[in-house]
């Protein structure tokens, strides 16, 4: 008599279907505005405490810091949300959707820190058009939890 063996894990384990464009495009829409409705409001409350920090601050080089403070600041953003909340940020829990390690696992604290900061790399929104490079680097997949069923 032959002995079939059989991988246990290839039925338990689900299929991972990956997030089509659209909901990864409404993920990076909901997370840009919901990040720059809570930097306005962090600047506003600095000026409202600080008046002084206003003065001057229309100068190239301010502008420069500030936009450099901003993008460091997304980076942190996305990295610490995907970090702490397992692969989610609030466009994801959204849109039904997480980020897991090429192989299916959950991603651990650094990859997400290191997703967030690979999307502050110029030009990088550019190749959500194909497999978006903080993916790519990071060797990261965003799935579709609810046709994975993962709900």
């Amino acid at each position: 008599m032959e002995t079939i063996e059989q991988d246990i894990l290839v039925d338990i384990q689900p299929r991972l279907v990956q997030a089509n464009t659209g909901k990864r495009l409404a993920n990076y829409l909901i997370d840009l505005v919901i990040f720059y409705l809570l930097f306005f409001v962090g600047a506003v409350a600095l000026f409202v405490a600080s008046p002084d920090t206003a003065e001057g601050s229309s100068s190239a080089a301010n502008t420069l810091w500030l936009r450099l403070f901003a993008m460091l600041s997304y980076g942190l953003f996305m990295g610490l949300l995907e970090g702490i909340f397992r692969g989610r940020s609030i466009g994801k829990w959204i849109t039904g959707t997480k980020v897991v390690n090429e192989d299916g696992s959950s991603i651990s604290f650094s990859t997400a820190l290191a997703r967030g900061f690979s999307r502050i790399v110029p030009f990088e929104p550019l190749s959500a058009f194909g497999n978006p490079w903080h993916d790519k680097w990071n060797k990261t997949y965003v799935i579709d939890v609810r046709r994975s069923g993962l709900d």
